[in-house]
């Protein structure tokens, strides 16, 4: 149990994430979780309409998950990746490479999504390099977009709309487009491409990649964009002789109603990153991919290797955990219940687009998002939900949601009723 004394320390004493300890929001202390539901210490349940920032899509406390860490763990929890390997690698290394867009032959597994992005983006250096192209230093992304917390990463998120603004000055400088306007469901025409065109002309020279997330941009405002910007983006990256890095790392494993966002456009990146589902939520692991091409151009370079080696890299536990969750996942009719989980959203959230403080509703996959006109009273509105027996985390101007696959549709309405109910 957590006492008041703990929970005090917890709020003064423990950062959590983009949190004040001079100004500290309330926590609420989970004591369990199963199925969909976080139980709170104080007995009270919440329908989790979070999926734990995307990691969660079979739910909490899952037999098969379970199992699997306990058989892992009799076994070895870990051991170091120099030098060494192990089945539940070698498996999960030759599943990602099965179900990702063809081309992607090559595995680096990492700790962290941000970390994968990282991995990403020295892996396009190093290509660059060892083409005698050491002049391509840079990257190209969008505007709005968000690729992670670590250095590497922050450098291409938004750098003035983004969360990462008060380090502008230290991180290095990139050049950024602006956010593709086509929602998903919209075309674009040709013309309506020549500032992208052109941006590509001014500034390929000196990058050595194109990075962006697929359709979908997470933390930098769920904006869901038309899969034809993919399209182009890609033609652009060939034209242009740069790498197209996709960060599937929030999009990846069916969220979006495709296993990847990619298959949208039916595109292949050369690079691409995917996480948080990966384990299903139970342990941090990650992945970056990339082509035959460029891992022997990375190998065949001036250090005749790729300079990356995580402490963590290839966690055994993690490895084993990763294989039985999408194990789960293509035996689970996941393609059918997304789908249930869009229809429902659509039914349920889209009305909300009359109401006069909202901007613009969207959904999309298991990805429901409201933005709002103006900012959410996080505390305020955290307060309401949790009254309401539901988990939702907003931020910003927006209320979101990405529930676990498993949600039942009584569970899913009484998180967008609760959402109703907040917002009318």
């Amino acid at each position: 149990m957590i006492n008041k004394e703990d929970l005090s320390f917890d709020q003064n004493r423990i950062w959590h994430p983009y949190t004040s300890l001079s100004n500290p929001l309330p926590t609420y202390p989970v004591a369990s979780a199963d199925g969909v539901r976080l139980k709170l210490a104080d007995g009270k349940e919440l329908i989790d309409g979070m999926s734990s920032w995307w990691t969660t899509i079979h739910g909490y406390n899952v037999p098969e998950l379970n199992q699997a860490a306990k058989d892992q763990l009799k076994k070895m929890a870990h051991v170091m990746f120099g030098g060494i390997t192990h089945e539940p690698a070698i498996k999960l290394c030759q599943k990602l490479v099965k179900i990702t867009p063809e081309g992607l032959e090559k595995v680096f597994l990492a700790d962290s999504g941000s970390v994968s992005v990282e991995v990403a983006m020295k892996m396009a250096i190093q290509y660059q390099h060892a083409k005698g192209q050491s002049q391509k230093s840079k990257f190209m992304t969008i505007r709005n977009g968000y690729h992670g917390d670590t250095t590497g990463a922050m450098s291409v998120c938004d750098p003035e709309g983004g969360m990462h603004h008060l380090f502008a000055e230290f991180l290095p400088k990139h050049f950024f487009v602006d956010q593709p306007q086509k929602r998903f469901e919209e075309s674009y025409e040709n013309e309506e491409l020549a500032q992208l065109e052109q941006f590509f002309r001014l500034n390929s020279d000196k990058c050595a990649a194109f990075i962006l997330e697929p359709v979908v941009q997470g933390a930098g405002g769920m904006w869901f964009y038309s899969p034809d910007y993919l399209k182009k983006i890609r033609q652009l990256c060939d034209a242009h002789d740069i790498l197209l890095i996709a960060d599937e790392i929030a999009t990846g494993f069916g969220r979006t109603g495709k296993l990847f966002a990619c298959e949208h456009a039916e595109v292949t990146p050369d690079i691409m990153c995917v996480g948080k589902a990966l384990t299903g939520g139970y342990m941090t692991l990650a992945a970056t991919l990339t082509t035959q091409h460029v891992a022997e151009t990375v190998c065949n370079g001036e250090a005749g290797v790729f300079m990356h080696g995580p402490t963590f890299m290839g966690n055994p536990l993690a490895c084993a955990i990763a294989n039985k969750s999408l194990e789960l996942l293509f035996t689970s009719n996941w393609q059918d219940k997304v789908s249930a989980i869009e229809k429902q959203l659509k039914q349920e959230l889209i009305p909300l687009a009359n109401s006069l403080s909202v901007k613009d509703v969207r959904v999309l996959g298991a990805i429901g998002v409201v933005e709002m006109k103006g900012t959410v009273d996080v505390p305020k509105a955290q307060k309401f939900f949790v009254e309401k027996g539901v988990w939702i985390r907003p931020f910003r101007n927006l209320i979101y949601i990405m529930p676990p696959y498993i949600i039942e549709k009584g569970d899913l309405h009484r998180i967008t009723t609760a959402i109703t109910n907040y917002i009318v």
